[in-house]
C-alpha cells in the first residue's frame, strides 16, 4: 500500500515460534462515524487458517489497541468481511447499521465496524 511506510502507519504481527500467523495494518483516516475523532482504519488483518480460533488474533487487535491509544487515537474502524463480523462483535466492536456493501476490491460483502477506545467518545 502507499502509506504502508507512513509514520503514523501502524503494522502489527503475531509469532508462533518463527512464523507470523497474524498481522493487522492501522492507517491514520477519518471515520464514517465522529468524523471529528483521531481515528484509525483498521485494513488488512489476517490469520492463518489454522490457527483460526485460539485467541491470536484478539491478541494481536489488542496490544494494537492499546498502542493506537498511547498515540492519541479515539477511535478505529474497519471495512469488515461479513464472515468476520462474529469476531470482531466478539472483541468489542459495533456494526454501523446500514452500512453493508460490496467491497470493490475483493467484490465480498463487507460491513462498516467501529470500536471506542476512550470513554465518552
Amino acid at each position: 500500500m502507499p502509506r504502508d511506510d507512513d509514520p503514523t502507519t501502524m503494522h502489527f504481527g503475531g509469532f508462533v515460534e518463527d512464523r507470523l500467523v497474524v498481522s493487522a495494518s492501522f492507517y491514520l483516516a477519518s471515520a464514517p462515524v465522529h468524523e471529528e475523532l483521531v481515528s484509525y482504519q483498521l485494513r488488512f488483518m489476517a490469520t492463518d487458517f489454522d490457527v483460526q480460533g485460539r485467541g491470536y488474533g484478539a491478541r494481536v487487535l489488542a496490544f494494537a489497541l492499546d498502542a493506537l491509544r498511547e498515540e492519541g487515537a479515539a477511535q478505529v474502524w474497519a471495512y469488515a468481511r461479513d464472515t468476520a463480523l462474529g469476531f470482531y462483535v466478539a472483541t468489542g466492536w459495533n456494526v454501523v447499521q446500514g452500512s453493508e456493501h460490496l467491497s470493490a476490491e475483493s467484490h465480498l460483502p463487507h460491513t462498516t465496524i467501529v470500536k471506542s477506545l476512550v470513554e465518552g467518545a
